[in-house]
């Protein structure tokens, strides 16, 4: 009997809408919704990275209101996946249930690097 192991390669569809960028484009101009956004992004960053600092230290205090900093984030920029995800990361959390965490988590990343990698392609699309 030969036991055949199959490496599964999760792919996340990550939804963004530009309008919310695209507004903010319309409204202040393109300069200073550039640097908002582009601030914003790099925040939404570095919010990413705390809460990954915590997961890997497993100091779960707080991550919760941190996800909900990150969805309202998004939902701001339009990242609409990134978004949806963070909120079942809190749910997860909050419920204790930490084995759904570290699953939600996984996707978090993944959904996080693609968005993150696209914001580009979504600043474009505001102009």
């Amino acid at each position: 009997m030969t036991c055949m192991i199959m490496a599964l390669r999760p792919v996340d569809r990550v939804r963004q809408d530009a309008e919310p960028i695209a507004a903010m484009y319309r409204e202040m101009g393109t300069k200073a919704a550039e640097q908002i956004v582009n601030r914003a992004f790099a925040e939404l960053a570095m919010t990413i990275a705390a809460l990954s600092h915590q997961v890997r230290v497993r100091d779960l205090g707080g991550i919760p209101r941190r996800l909900r900093r990150l969805q309202r984030m998004c939902e701001n920029l339009g990242m609409v996946s990134l978004g949806l995800v963070a909120a079942d990361a809190r749910g997860a959390v909050e419920l204790g249930d930490m084995t759904a965490f570290a699953a939600i988590w996984a996707r978090l990343l993944r959904v996080a690097e693609r968005s993150l990698a696209s914001d580009k392609e979504l600043l474009d699309l505001s102009l």
